[in-house]
């Protein structure tokens, strides 16, 4: 079992002392990876039709992934970078394409690029991307995200893209692994269609019962299941009594990777401060650390 962090964006701060210590203290303990979301802008819930139901407001900070990863990857040495999830289609496709392949290359292949389709879509607008169609758009994107990493020269049309007789260089070396993450059985299904893995990012008990969703698209897609990878958020705040058994039920049910999330859950209170990120650290690990391959 491959245990990871979450980067805790809503609490870090912003000094990039703070967070080059929280990278390195995840690296040093033993950590297997770093998790990091992605949100571009905030937008303000009230008076809005439609509603918009997610957790975030414009008083929440996110950093960039991408520039995050550049900097993490010249601070560290062996961690995996994960994306979990960039909302891939409200960005460029060729763009992210690029992005992805720089961090890869430039962290000596450490990235893992978690892709969905995300709520907000005043960030959608703003982006000047079209929210009505991403789960389709989604799918096309992953398909020339692979072909672009794939060789040095491409003529890819698609219903929504056009890449006529262009490519990437410097190329990745290898096909970065790309999983999903979501909450819909939508998600399950495209995940199970075309994608490397699934993070589940809910609590526990939900992530569980969504496992056996994903469990049963892959066995309807006819994938194997040893081919597909796993990977679950594990909440700090459910307290050290149940830290071990929560990996320990991710053992059982052949995930991959889990990911400790100390971040303040949707209207809870967080750790109070960027120091208190990096010390919970420790403290988790002192209890699962035994688990980790």
């Amino acid at each position: 079992m491959k245990i990871g962090a979450v980067f805790p964006h809503l609490e870090i701060g912003d000094d990039p002392i703070v967070v080059r210590d929280w990278a390195q203290a995840v690296e040093d303990i033993g950590y297997s990876h770093i998790l990091a979301y992605d949100h571009v802008i905030g937008a303000v819930h009230a008076n809005r039709e439609p509603k918009l139901l997610g957790p975030y407001t414009e008083a929440s900070a996110f950093h960039e992934p991408f520039i995050l990863f550049g900097y993490f990857a010249a601070i560290t040495q062996r961690v995996e970078l994960a994306t979990g999830i960039l909302i891939l289609p409200q960005r460029q496709t060729v763009l992210v394409a690029k992005q992805a392949a720089e961090i890869d290359l430039l962290s000596g292949g450490r990235l893992r690029l978690g892709v969905g389709t995300g709520w907000n879509y005043v960030e959608y607008d703003s982006l000047n991307e079209n929210f009505a169609n991403r789960g389709m758009r989604q799918e096309e994107q992953i398909e020339l995200l692979r072909a672009l990493w794939a060789e040095p020269v491409i003529d890819y049309e698609g219903d929504y893209h056009r890449v006529e007789r262009a490519g990437l260089k410097p190329l990745p070396a290898r096909q970065i692994p790309i999983w999903f993450g979501g909450f819909a059985p939508v998600a399950f299904r495209r995940a199970a269609r075309i994608g490397d893995g699934f993070i589940y990012g809910s609590n526990h008990e939900q992530n569980l019962l969504a496992h056996a969703s994903v469990l049963a698209e892959l066995n309807q897609a006819q994938r194997p299941v040893e081919q597909f990878g796993f990977e679950a958020l594990l909440n700090y705040q459910s307290g050290p009594e149940n830290w071990r058994r929560e990996i320990e039920d991710w053992q059982a049910a052949g995930a991959d990777y889990v990911a400790m999330r100390a971040m303040a859950l949707a209207n809870g209170e967080g750790l109070g401060s960027p120091q208190a990120h990096i010390d919970v650290l420790q403290e988790y690990w002192h209890i699962v650390g035994d688990l980790a391959d």
